[in-house]
Parts: structure tokens; sequence; C-alpha cells
């Protein structure tokens, strides 16, 4: 039985537990596993610390993985990519030379008897005003002619400072499960799944690793975690998913037994 895998947030650019380039690594490393019986693979956004694909010129690097997504494409094997918040201004390089297609919002889509709702995560949810404006003015194709107007060396140093900016702002709420009432995409959810009868909501954004049951259903919420340090994804093989961790046999993953154990 071939496999769907799910994994996001490598922000490669940035060093952490391991160097930019030593994770790029490691997620090749990743792909040459998986590809074996993977019957297709979602990226679910922000691969990429930061990403600006001017016309001529993208960020230089990650040529291992770029080798090994061309590589895995040429053998047939279908790969989704959707944009995160850290790599939003992506366009067609990924579409015209990896036939890599490109998603900027969640998506609905029957994979073998079961529906899924994928997506990035940002921007969902209550609250977060001062982010969904500032992902408006990203998004508006002026505000991005304008910043393709900055010289690459300058424009690429800028956005760099403003990611680190924003991950540091977000360390501490990524750094612990929250509780169904505070983690903000489960809020999403349990709105969501009025609208859309999903058996999986997958996200990424998040940087934990939880597989959360939606109570009163059979859905469960998936978030991929990250592999800055916890090198998280999920599979489903057909009948079930679940989160898996490569290279790092101390993995945990949070969710519904976790609140079950704090209420006891």
């Amino acid at each position: 039985m071939k496999k769907v895998y799910f994994a996001s947030d490598f922000h490669l650019g940035i060093d952490a537990r391991l160097s930019s380039q030593a994770r790029e690594r490691q997620i090749v490393r990743w792909l040459e596993q998986v590809q074996k019986d993977a019957h297709s693979i979602y990226l679910v956004g922000d691969v990429f610390d930061f990403w600006f694909e001017y016309k001529t010129v993208v960020p230089k690097g990650y040529v291992r993985l770029f080798g090994k997504l061309v590589e895995i494409r040429d053998k047939g094997i279908p790969i989704y990519f959707f944009t995160g918040n850290h790599d939003m201004w992506m366009f067609r390089y990924f579409e015209e030379e990896f036939d890599i297609p490109i998603y900027r919002a969640p998506i609905v889509r029957e994979i073998m008897g079961k529906t899924f709702f994928i997506g990035h995560g940002d921007g969902l949810g209550p609250g977060d005003y001062g982010y969904k404006f500032i992902k408006r003015v990203f998004a508006n194709p002026l505000c991005q002619w304008l910043f393709e107007r900055l010289h690459p060396n300058f424009g690429i140093g800028l956005a760099n400072f403003w990611s680190g900016k924003s991950r540091s702002s977000q360390a501490n709420d990524t750094a612990q499960f929250l509780g169904e009432d505070k983690e903000w995409l489960i809020s999403y959810v349990y709105r969501k799944i009025k609208e859309v009868k999903a058996d999986y909501f997958i996200f990424g954004h998040r940087h934990l690793p939880i597989d959360y049951t939606i109570k009163g259903t059979h859905s469960r919420y998936i978030n991929l975690g990250e592999w800055m340090n916890f090198n998280s994804y999920a599979v489903f093989d057909g009948q079930d998913i679940q989160i898996a961790f490569f290279e790092n046999e101390q993995g945990k993953v949070y969710g519904t037994e976790t609140v079950e154990a704090k209420q006891k």
C-alpha cells in the first residue's frame, strides 16, 4: 500500500539545533526514505524561512533539496507545495521548473476514501488581527512590485531580519500544548467542521506535533510540528494517519491524551 506524507516548517535558511545546510541534508535523507513507498508528498508551508522570487533571481542555496524534489517528480510521484507565512512570496518557479503546484490557501481533498482539509494554518482562527492585516498587505500585488524594486542583497537581508523577529515573538507560545481553549487552530477546526466534514484537518505553522480528536466527531486535527527541533511529519497509510519522527527517538506527540492527563 502506498502512503501519503505530510511535512512542514523546515525553515531552511536559518540555523537551529542543526545548521540550515545540515538540516537540508537531513530532509533529503527523509525524502530518500519516503519516496520508496510514497503515493504523494505534501509540503505544507514554511519550507524556507524566507523566499522571494524576483523575475530573474531566487534565493541562493537549497540545491540538494531541489535536486531531490526533481528526482521524485521525475519518478512520477506527486508533490504539492503550500505557501506559509515565511515563504508566501513564492510565485511560479516551482511550478515551471519542478512541475510542483503551489497552493496559497487551504484545500479540501479526497485521498484514499478519506477527506482531508490541508493548509499551512497562518491567519486562521480567532484574533491575531495584526498579522492578518500584514498578510493582506504582503499579498497585495503593488506591495510585491515595490519590494521587487529593492536590490536582492538589501531586500532579502531586510526580510530575514523581520523573519527572525517573528519567530522570537512566537517562541513562548510554541513551547507547549496550551489546551483546547487556547489552541487557536483547534478553535478554528471546531467552527470549520460545521462546513467541511473532513476526517483530518492537517496544518503546520504551530511548530508542535499535535494529534487531537475533535469532541463529538471522528475528525482529528493534526499539526505537523517542525524540523528545527522535532523532525516530525505525518504519514497516512490509507486506513489511519499518525505523526512520526525522523532521526529523533525522543519525539513526543501532544493532543487529546495530553488534555485528559492534565484533567486527572
